[in-house]
């Protein structure tokens, strides 16, 4: 078993790195696939359990709210009791929940099993890249850091085009045995390569995280119930509320707390900052882009499962490749630079998307696809670097489950705000040709487009004149929301060019109230470690000069 300074220092050949970072990259590919691979699968799963409209949507995002509602405390548990540990517990998991999945029909006890598959893909996905940063030394770490990323954003769209795959051939359960067999094998190969790595004087903040894990978990549920209820609902501005409240206890709470879960004080780095925003607006573009692009290829281009999967693969033939070389291009340019271009592609790209017309060619959203991908690429790379690289290689885990809290909460969102403006386009453009059927239709058919396309030929010309009107109303909320998310991406843009680090360094900024000194004559080995960090016990360095840090993580001599 490799100790934990091993694992730290890089000493392992170079060989095991490399095995180490293939199967980190199967792990997080094994939860990233399951929350965007599901989409692909609902009609069919509808048609086979007879579930709800509710029920399917929910079906996606009781994984979606646990995921994110336990990462912060995820990476905190990997820091506190290995790595390794909590990754094999966090796969068994997700892999016996898909398991019971295969064995029911019952909507009700698929959701309670798409909820546990969540807890395991919360202690999964914190621990990959932590392991990872703590695995390769810090001239490596880049190229490493790369592929991850290049991993985390490609896999929903391979995620996607494997469920179509298996549905062209197999029942809807085919996704699950999917998962499975990802979560096997992640589980082999992380108990035959994967090192121990762990933070042996790392504490658990118990207050901590409950706080963080009842704050993201009411915050995510307003967002999720938004779209549904309406964003004025009671209940939804309850949660909503609740979840803000929750969260500033936990922020007061940490800048109490003798050793944080998390310190407030943290985003003070522009790196760190910088990074969480640019992750969370990147995520907030790309699920909500999944989500409403999957309907209007199969409602309004007619694609099947497969055709939809297939249709996606430009994304990731674009992104995976330049997000290796990524590193090398921050570091002529910069992350300030590098990052806002990866931004403003995004943005770019979801102003060609909205374009989209109920008859587009292919072309058009494969041209869009490449641009997405290589921002996607620029941006996700800088950021996860700036973030970790702004944090002790001790608190891996912390900045691991941040980084993964930022993607499940952005992604979330994107979900919920993109699908509102598609929704809301959507009724209000088909109410004029819905006021003359019959009242019972006439709801089914304002609330989804699906109904629409299977009962309008039951109604001869009237019927192929609503489809067509339908599918109108549809692309025109589909063009309103990717401006919208066109303009969220483009504010992230700005504030990443404002506030990201320049060419070659993080500056690291002071942090009241925190003696350095003292805690490296308290325990002069961590604080050695610490020093060379430019952090004490995951702060920032209080030091009265400004420190800086390279795109690979090493300090700049005084």
């Amino acid at each position: 078993m490799t100790n934990a300074s091993q694992t730290s220092n890089g000493q392992l050949s170079p060989g095991t790195r490399r095995r180490v970072l293939a199967v980190m990259c199967l792990a997080l590919a094994t939860v990233v696939s399951s929350l965007a691979g599901l989409n692909v699968a609902l009609p069919s799963l509808a048609e086979d359990t007879g579930a709800s409209q509710s029920e399917l949507q929910w079906l996606v995002n009781a994984y979606a709210l646990v995921f994110a509602a336990l990462l912060l405390p995820a990476g905190a548990l990997g820091d506190r009791y290995g790595r390794k540990g909590v990754l094999l517990a966090g796969l068994g998991i997700f892999g016996l929940a898909a398991t019971g999945a295969l064995l029911t029909n019952d909507p009700p006890t698929l959701i309670g099993l798409r909820a546990a598959m969540g807890v395991g893909a919360a202690l999964v996905m914190p621990a990959t890249l932590s392991l990872i940063t703590s695995v390769f030394p810090p001239e490596e770490r880049p190229r490493a850091v790369s592929v991850w990323v290049g991993v985390a954003g490609a896999s929903g769209a391979l995620g996607l085009l494997a469920s179509g795959t298996l549905l062209e051939w197999f029942s809807w359960s085919s996704f699950f045995v999917l998962s499975v067999a990802l979560a096997a094998l992640a589980i082999l190969g992380t108990v035959a390569a994967v090192p121990t790595s762990r933070d042996p004087g790392a504490r658990l903040d118990a207050p901590g995280a409950l706080l963080a894990t009842a704050g993201l978990a009411a915050l995510v549920y307003g967002i999720i119930e938004g779209p549904e209820r309406g964003w004025g609902d009671t209940l939804t501005l309850s949660a909503l509320a609740a979840g803000l409240a929750i969260l500033a206890a936990f922020f007061v709470w940490e800048l109490r707390a003798r050793q944080p879960m998390l310190d407030p004080r943290l985003f003070r780095l522009p790196g760190f900052a910088a990074g969480a925003v640019s992750i969370t607006v990147q995520f907030f573009a790309m699920f909500g882009f999944f989500f409403v692009a999957l309907q209007y290829l199969q409602f309004v281009l007619d694609y099947s499962p497969l055709e939809a999967g297939a249709a996606m693969l430009p994304l990731p033939l674009t992104m995976i490749p330049l997000a290796r070389r990524t590193p090398a291009l921050a570091a002529r340019l910069g992350i300030r630079m590098v990052g806002a271009l990866g931004l403003a592609l995004i943005a770019t790209a979801f102003v060609i998307l909205s374009l989209l017309e109920v008859d587009s060619t292919y072309w058009h959203i494969a041209g869009a696809l490449v641009v997405l991908g290589a921002g996607m690429a620029f941006a996700g790379v800088t950021a996860t670097e700036a973030m970790i690289s702004a944090l002790p290689r001790d608190r891996q885990g912390v900045a691991s489950g941040i980084n993964s809290a930022t993607r499940e909460v952005g992604g979330a969102l994107g979900i919920a705000v993109l699908g509102s403006f598609v929704n809301d386009g959507y009724r209000s453009g088909v109410e004029s040709t819905t006021s003359r059927l019959p009242d019972d239709v006439a709801g089914r058919a304002e609330e989804s487009l699906a109904f629409v396309k299977a009962a309008g030929p039951h109604f001869g010309a009237r019927g192929q004149e609503l489809i067509a009107h339908a599918q109108g109303a549809f692309v025109d909320g589909l063009s309103t929301a990717l401006l919208v998310g066109a303009g969220v991406v483009a504010l992230g843009a700005a504030y990443v060019a404002l506030r990201a680090p320049g060419r070659g360094e993080t500056p690291v900024e002071p942090s009241p109230g925190d003696d350095r000194r003292a805690a490296a004559e308290e325990t002069p080995a961590a604080g050695g470690d610490e020093a060379a960090n430019g952090h004490s016990n995951g702060r920032p360095a209080t030091s009265t000069q400004t420190g800086t840090r390279t795109l690979h993580g090493a300090d700049s001599n005084p």
